[in-house]
């Protein structure tokens, strides 16, 4: 599904240059859950920032689907990361002026999916996890693992192909972060691709892979076994 070939991106102002990924190189196949993990200012963002097609690379190669996207201008970045990719952030990004149903309901509005569908969709993702109770509220009115789990509604909405997850649980406590952990792991069962980028060895546990960033390469990967009962 994914495969970089010696991607490379710099950041350059006026005194300073900067290498935020030198030369990564790694696939990743569908169905499979990766995780990232770095110090802080290791390359983890602008790496899934490209991977989601938020920001192109200086060189090298990011083919997606198959298809060659590394350096697509930002409509034809749009069009593809619209289609095929949900985001989780760790701030949620939920819009407080729009309800539960509404914020999800948001990137089929985007992809003019008709009215009658969306209700549809909506409902029954509210149902699937667990917050058909709350769908008339708004984001202040939920606790933090419940927003969290209207950011993964929202991200799945469209059936994306790939969820890119930035630190899911990174704003939650122990408890919240098991219940969102839980939902990322039955996405990865039933088939998703999964990116996470993440401090935590305790998430990263269950993912499939553990790819290790230091100053934007990549020093080591590592295998893991899922198990999803010990969440």
């Amino acid at each position: 599904m994914i495969k970089l070939n010696e991607l490379t991106k710099v950041y350059r102002t006026d005194e300073i240059e900067s290498t935020a990924l030198n030369a990564v190189s790694f696939e990743i196949k569908k169905g499979e859950f990766v995780s990232i993990m770095g110090p802080s200012g290791c390359g983890k963002s602008t790496l899934l920032n490209i991977l989601g097609m938020l920001d192109k690379p200086e060189s090298g190669s990011y083919k997606f689907l198959g298809n060659e996207v590394a350096h697509l201008k930002e409509k034809g970045r749009s069009e593809v990361r619209k289609k095929n990719i949900g985001f989780i952030f760790q701030n949620f990004n939920l819009i407080d002026e729009l309800t539960v149903f509404e914020n999800i309901e948001l990137p089929l509005l985007y992809n003019k999916v008709p009215a009658s569908e969306r209700k549809q969709r909506v409902n029954e993702l509210l149902e699937k996890i667990g917050i058909a109770h709350r769908t008339s509220h708004f984001p202040q009115q939920l606790s933090g693992g419940q927003q969290q789990r209207v950011a993964v509604a929202r991200a799945l909405i469209t059936k994306p192909p790939l969820i890119l997850a930035d630190e899911p649980t990174g704003n939650l406590d122990s408890s919240h972060g098991n219940e969102v952990m839980e939902l990322i792991c039955d996405l990865h069962e039933a088939g998703t691709t999964i990116v996470m980028v993440t401090h935590s060895s305790h998430d990263a546990s269950y993912s499939d892979r553990i790819i290790n960033l230091l100053d934007g390469q990549i020093i080591s990967e590592k295998k893991n076994k899922l198990v999803k009962a010990a969440i």
